[in-house]
């Protein structure tokens, strides 16, 4: 686990552009340090005093080594990303000591005070730029695990903290709501199937057949009855038929 994600990868791709990215603009501080501290308060840092603004072929290594240092520490965040925790305290850390160790060491030599402030300046800015960008370079370039629709730790954490919530395992979808499942109506077979829209009273099925069976024999008698009187209307009328 790191302090980017939870087991995430890294992109690589991503992870090194950066890095490049990152060198170009260090090499680029050297030169800005020694065009304002050379052009500007005509201080001599990063080369003799006879160069010109921009100093000379040892500034021009000075900027390749800043450019290898920022590349190194590419390497570094890479290796703090997939095997460290808490990758980015321990990369500002290390990165920040070699920072602080490159401002004082110009004043470990014979030169000029004023060149030797000049120098620790652009060492300690060129630092602080190479930690910054590669900081951010390092939580963009780690990829999530989680699947969509799976619940975040923080989700999972306020859930574990709702009474009677049920919280799912990482990486685990969480059930559906209990108002989006279908609802099933248990069947019953006593009841009639009329009994539910409405139709019949609530009796038994068996009490159901017996007053329907006992309806049909009373229409069966009400029509045998109304044919008899229409035989017995004919008879009257006209004695030979019968």
């Amino acid at each position: 686990m790191t302090e980017f994600g939870r087991e995430r990868p890294v992109n690589t791709t991503r992870l090194w552009s950066g890095g490049l990215a990152t060198a170009v603009v260090a090499a680029l501080v050297i030169f800005a340090g020694a065009l304002v501290f050379r052009g500007v308060f005509d201080v001599p840092v990063l080369a003799p005093e006879e160069a010109g603004n921009l100093g000379d072929a040892s500034t021009v290594a000075y900027a390749l080594m800043a450019a290898v240092a920022a590349l190194l520490a590419t390497a570094l965040m890479h290796l703090l990303l997939l095997s460290a925790p808490k990758a980015g305290t321990f990369f500002g850390w290390i990165v920040g000591l070699a920072t602080a160790i490159a401002a004082v060491a110009p004043f470990s030599q014979g030169d000029e005070t004023a060149s030797q402030g000049g120098t620790a300046v652009i060492n300690l800015v060129t630092g602080v730029v190479i930690i910054t960008l590669l900081r951010s370079v390092g939580r963009t370039s780690t990829l999530n695990r989680r699947r969509p629709g799976a619940p975040t730790t923080a989700q999972s954490m306020q859930a574990a903290q709702t009474p009677g919530a049920t919280v799912s395992p990482i990486g685990e979808t969480p059930p559906r709501p209990r108002e989006d499942q279908e609802h099933v109506v248990p069947a019953h077979p006593e009841e009639p199937a009329l009994k539910h829209e409405g139709i019949l009273p609530s009796v038994s099925q068996e009490e159901y057949h017996r007053t329907q069976v006992r309806a049909q024999d009373q229409d069966a008698e009400e029509e045998q009855a109304r044919v008899e009187q229409i035989r017995e209307e004919r008879a009257r009328q006209d004695p030979r038929t019968l």
